[in-house]
């Protein structure tokens, strides 16, 4: 009888002694069985520490502005597995992703056997399905590191990474320029490498220069300026596009993600013409769920007007510092209250430390699975960062409920700290009828000569 989804997830975890055992030989054995050959479309790779997720989305989302099939190509994911495979405008389905799983089963077992992760069996789908559609681009999003992530199989046509901090260390090294090292792995002789970030570790330059890559860094070779009248201003080596409309992903460090992305699809010109109102579009209407995802207050919650809510995965220290500037950019007239969770294997102390003193109130609540830790452990580990009151709840729905219950109609409720802190905080928020309408506006302007 055919695996469900479910079942084939389940099966998956189980397989492999490690969750994270980075490595791409197990990868290239199952390729080489499947007949698999390096995409004939282009392919951008994009890695960093933090903001790897919206350059990704920029890039997918300007492409699809002008007409192009993308697969993209993410994780983790928040609520639903299929979230991680997109093809153009739609979710894999999970008919499509159980037909790519029994192709992968049987090369893995075929002769002698090869043991697969969670996330090689999730990358090798992608690349699968993605092959079977036919789009007409891959933007593929680095899950750890890049040097030996699953992604990098495959050569990247244009390889980005936006930034450089301290996080998963026992994994990519101890230092940024240990860790610059790792990310640098998805350069390519002969082919775009670009640094996202002003200020980037020397190792990645260095390792760009060794590989004979083409190295395009924001600030030299290509810059972003913005505009007193809230647009900004690409300038690249090609391009020069003025009057730019705001990134739709909220955030000051947006500016450079965009710009970043911009960056990368200018790398594709000769082989997928972008036009300046399509660059403008998919700047404009680019989507990522759980990233300085701001709720609008309207819904009646218990009875009254609800607070604003604000859903960052930010589960690093360079990650809950760019949310507490994002805060501080954004005041409300009311109170911020944090509703976290942290897992085990983060640097909470780090992460409470860089926001303590955006909030007047926590709620700390537990979180699931193997990383996963109780709110009681959590409290203990932040406790010294801390001078206002903190809540220990049982799980994100508990936290979400007493936050709602004791926030003000012009208060705001800060959900941060984890994937596994947002997902199950949407799910709460979707209960409460919360959750807004997933359409985006239509952008009405576009750059002159577009």
């Amino acid at each position: 009888m055919p695996r469900s989804l479910e079942q084939w997830l389940a099966h998956q975890s189980q397989l492999h002694p490690r969750a994270i055992d980075l490595g791409l030989g197990r990868l290239r054995t199952v390729l080489d069985r499947l007949g698999f050959r390096q995409p004939t479309v282009p392919v951008v790779t994009v890695a960093g520490t933090n903001g790897k997720g919206s350059v990704t989305a920029y890039c997918a989302s300007m492409l699809a502005a002008a007409g192009y099939r993308v697969g993209t190509f993410t994780s983790p994911h928040l609520r639903d597995y299929r979230e991680r495979i997109r093809i153009h405008d739609r979710l894999v389905t999970a008919a499509e992703l159980a037909a790519a799983f029994e192709k992968i089963e049987a090369a893995r077992a075929a002769s002698a056997e090869v043991s697969l992760t969670f996330f090689e069996y999730n990358a090798l789908a992608a690349f699968l399905i993605f092959e079977a559609v036919g789009v007409d681009a891959w933007v593929l999003e680095v899950g750890m590191g890049g040097r030996l992530d699953a992604v990098n199989v495959v050569d990247a046509t244009v390889a980005v990474v936006v930034s450089i901090g301290l996080d998963h260390q026992e994994f990519l090294g101890a230092t940024p320029e240990e860790i610059g090292v790792e990310k640098a792995g998805i350069f390519r002789e002969g082919r775009a490498a670009i640094l996202g970030s002003r200020e980037m570790p020397a190792s990645l330059a260095a390792t760009a220069a060794a590989r004979g890559a083409l190295l395009k860094r924001l600030g030299v070779e290509f810059d972003f300026v913005r505009d007193p009248a809230g647009d900004w201003h690409y300038r690249g080596p090609r391009w020069d596009l003025p009057r730019l409309p705001a990134p739709a992903l909220s955030g000051e460090a947006q500016y450079a993600n965009a710009a970043a992305a911009v960056a990368a699809i200018e790398e594709l010109h000769a082989r997928l013409p972008v036009s300046a109102s399509a660059i403008a579009r998919g700047i404009a209407s680019a989507r990522l769920v759980g990233r300085f995802q701001i709720i609008e207050a309207g819904p009646r919650l218990a009875g009254r007007h609800g607070p604003q809510w604000v859903l960052d995965v930010a589960h690093n220290p360079d990650a809950a510092r760019v949310l507490a500037q994002n805060l501080r950019a954004l005041p409300v007239s009311g109170k911020t209250w944090a509703v976290c969770g942290i897992l085990a294997d983060k640097d909470a102390p780090a992460i409470a430390a860089a926001v303590a003193q955006c909030f007047d109130g926590w709620w700390l609540a537990s979180t699931d699975g193997p990383r996963g830790t109780t709110s009681a452990s959590l409290a203990q580990r932040i406790a010294g960062q801390i001078a206002v009151p903190l809540t220990t709840a049982a799980d994100i729905s508990a936290a979400c409920t007493a936050a709602a219950a004791a926030a003000g109609p012009e208060d705001r409720i800060v959900v941060f700290g984890s994937f596994h802190t947002v997902g199950p905080a949407l799910d709460w928020l979707e209960s409460q009828g919360l959750l807004p309408s997933d359409e985006v506006p239509e952008y009405t302007g576009a750059p002159p000569g577009s």
